[in-house]
């Protein structure tokens, strides 16, 4: 595709970007973008379009794409000043997950304002960093600035549902897109955490692999009233209660090892990776985000959904039940194994869908980038690794040998659960936040 050159632009006067990043925020999330994972929703068309629009307004040439009606994709390619060295992609996905409007303080596609705080589905997840990456090269065609080096710019549609009409099909439809790429950032790391009265930044350098399977057991139908040893919802419930109840032995990745130090240096608390006591104490000095992370010490199996029969006095022929797998890098082959074997040689496994864990160094001149962006809008900070416990995008581009970092930087409140409105109620973002991360990306871009 053209590469669209940000130093031939006019500079022209406008808002920048620490001005307008909430009005972007704000307008993205007034777009219902909700991903039912079945492609009942609205889709993606209405939000690509509008971002299209901001691009164009300032120069910004962008190829839009639909893999299905109306989930819909967009990427633009931004000259850098040394166009010799590999592209980096920085993408976001325009989708998010559905919202129950009663549950909610808010109407969660008002985008509404309240003491500082950006209210509205996506605000987390992850509009805010699609408002912030708007924001910035929006600014650069303005001031004719380039970024250090090519920038694949991309929206994605249904990351929420595991990309396969979005990033997936982007990549294996279109791979010319990212022609030249070898490193991606992208959302869910960046963000702070308050250890102990210091503040520190959790770069996603690394995220479990996930799978979602259905679980079908089958068996003999018949009578309610009858005695039966076939009966399909019975083997069925056994598998399920034995996967949900394993309890998984803590493996420690050297991503989360690496976390675990940088904690136990911050804290003082000493950190023994042979005595999961140790572990428990040091996630414990991340406050809110403990939960989150400490997803990351062991592997995850959790059943979502169970279906069988159409009536009380009917024993059905078969039964199925889904299961949300997560395996940490490095352990994969030895978690689906122990998958299987709870499952049980009774019931068959089938994959809804299945991707790959991601590890990456916390090292290299990316790393440094990055890191460096975030101290010199906040010296006297750390930047720490940790593993993601979910899935971005950055899988998708892992199979055109794409290196992706999570890298959504925003300063936050030392008190605010910010982990917990990933797919959560009441979804927010302060506001001081979507400014601080404007700044961090823009210097960011500028020596990446």
């Amino acid at each position: 595709m053209t590469t669209f050159d940000t130093s031939s632009s006019v500079p022209a006067t406008g808002p920048s970007a620490e001005d307008e990043v909430a009005g972007i925020c704000r307008d993205l999330l007034r777009i219902d973008t909700s991903n039912y994972g079945d492609g009942s929703g609205p889709g993606e068309r209405a939000a690509a379009e509008h971002v299209a629009a901001l691009l164009d307004e300032v120069g910004i040439a962008t190829e839009v794409f639909e893999s299905a009606p109306r989930r819909t994709s967009l990427v633009s390619r931004i000259a850098g000043a040394d166009p010799s060295r590999p592209a980096l992609v920085l993408h976001g996905h325009l989708d998010v997950v559905p919202a129950q409007a009663a549950d909610w303080s808010v109407d969660p596609f008002s985008g509404e304002e309240t003491d500082g705080l950006l209210w509205g589905r996506g605000a987390v997840d992850m509009k805010d960093m699609d408002a912030m990456m708007l924001a910035v090269v929006r600014q650069m065609a303005r001031e004719g600035r380039r970024p250090a080096r090519d920038v694949v710019l991309a929206f994605f549609a249904d990351e929420e549902a595991g990309g396969t009409y979005g990033a997936r099909w982007a990549v294996d439809h279109r791979p010319e897109l990212f022609e030249g790429a070898t490193e991606a950032v992208s959302e869910v790391g960046g963000w702070s955490v308050d250890i102990d009265g210091h503040r520190a930044y959790l770069l996603q350098t690394a995220e479990k692999g996930l799978a979602w399977l259905r679980l079908v057991a089958g068996g003999r139908a018949g009578h309610g009233s009858q005695v039966n040893e076939d009966n399909a919802v019975t083997r069925l419930a056994a598998a399920v209660a034995r996967i949900g109840a394993h309890r998984w032995p803590q493996q420690l990745t050297p991503t989360v090892e690496a976390l675990l130090r940088g904690v136990s240096d911050l804290t003082g608390i000493g950190f023994d990776p042979e005595d999961p006591a140790t572990t428990d104490r040091l996630l414990a000095a991340l406050g809110p985000a403990a939960r989150f992370v400490g997803a990351t010490v062991r592997h995850s199996a959790n059943p979502t959904q169970l279906d069988a029969g159409y009536k009380a006095n009917v024993i059905p022929g078969a039964a199925t039940g889904t299961v949300d797998v997560r395996l940490l890098p490095g352990f994969e082959d030895e978690g689906w194994a122990t998958i299987e074997r709870l499952a049980g040689d009774d019931v068959r496994i089938e994959t809804i869908h299945r991707d790959v864990a991601l590890e990456n160094p916390f090292a290299g001149d990316l790393v440094d980038a990055m890191s460096g962006a975030l101290l010199a809008e906040d010296p006297g900070a750390s930047v720490l690794p940790y593993t993601l416990s979910g899935g971005t995008d950055n899988k998708s581009l892992h199979r055109l040998g794409i290196t992706g970092y999570g890298f959504a930087p925003l300063r936050l409140p030392a008190d605010l659960d910010f982990p917990a409105m990933f797919h959560g109620v009441d979804e927010r973002v302060p506001l001081d936040a979507l400014r601080f991360g404007t700044r961090v990306l823009d210097r960011f871009l500028a020596t990446c």
